[in-house]
């Protein structure tokens, strides 16, 4: 314990020279519940690590709410930026430094437990009449990349996916991970069991922050080892149990 408490303060004294001379931007999007908002303010479980991992290293950057369309593009163009939470994909991977892994996580899709037509495999889920899905981002290009060619993406928000499910406007939907489902149920007041998993795993990754190419590796390596100080600490753990309890 004494030594990582060292460690700690020995990270910030190195790093604070390095943050208060050149600034970075954090950016995020509304995705429960790893990063929303709350009240008028910003929280979620890779918000907390983000600024945990922060108090570690010495860092003060702002961390900025954006439309989830424009927060892959910002990063993907604008220097000294810091993005979470992002799949780390395959095409992803050369187009970004990474620190990670925060979480695990995977993608099924969900109808109500009590549909007519209970769906149980893949052949099943590709002739499913309607699946609904947001509009844009990697899970409708990865539902696309599968061969479905019965996608609705007429969601903006992941609250309108349960909204159309809920009056029978689809059969399907796909959008949040299961932590993801589990979190809205509870804010939407769907009861418990309402919802059925269909027992196919569509997706599964780990969930990264990741910096914009120009960020400086010193930066990105006192980020990676603030989060496994964080890890080793238990207080990762601690922060995604109070979270999945939500």
């Amino acid at each position: 314990m004494k030594r990582s408490r060292f460690t700690a303060a020995l990270f910030c004294l190195l790093l604070s020279p390095l943050a208060s001379a050149e600034r970075y931007r954090v950016i995020t999007e509304e995705w429960a519940p790893y990063n929303y908002a709350e009240g008028g303010q910003l929280t979620g479980m890779s918000t907390e690590i983000v600024r945990a991992i922060m108090a570690l290293t010495g860092d003060e950057f702002e961390i900025v709410l954006q439309p989830s369309m424009r927060t892959t593009r910002t990063l993907r163009t604008q220097p000294r930026t810091i993005m979470y939470s992002l799949f780390r994909t395959q095409e992803r991977e050369p187009l970004y430094k990474w620190v990670g892994p925060i979480v695990e996580e995977s993608i099924h899709p969900y109808q109500l437990a009590n549909a007519p037509r209970p769906i149980t495999s893949l052949e099943q889920l590709l002739r499913a009449p309607r699946i609904t899905t947001r509009h844009a981002g990697l899970v409708p290009s990865m539902l696309e990349s599968m061969g479905f060619n019965n996608l609705d993406k007429s969601a903006v928000e992941s609250q309108q996916l349960y909204s159309m499910l809920l009056a029978g406007r689809t059969e399907v939907i796909v959008g949040d991970t299961d932590a993801g489902v589990a979190y809205y149920s509870r804010q939407l007041g769907i009861a418990p069991g309402m919802l059925r998993p269909i027992p196919i795993e569509l997706y599964r990754s780990s969930l990264y922050i990741a910096f914009s190419r120009d960020s400086d590796d010193a930066l990105v390596a006192a980020w990676s080892e603030a989060l496994e100080q964080l890890r080793r600490s238990g207080e990762l753990a601690r922060i995604q149990q109070h979270y999945e309890r939500r």
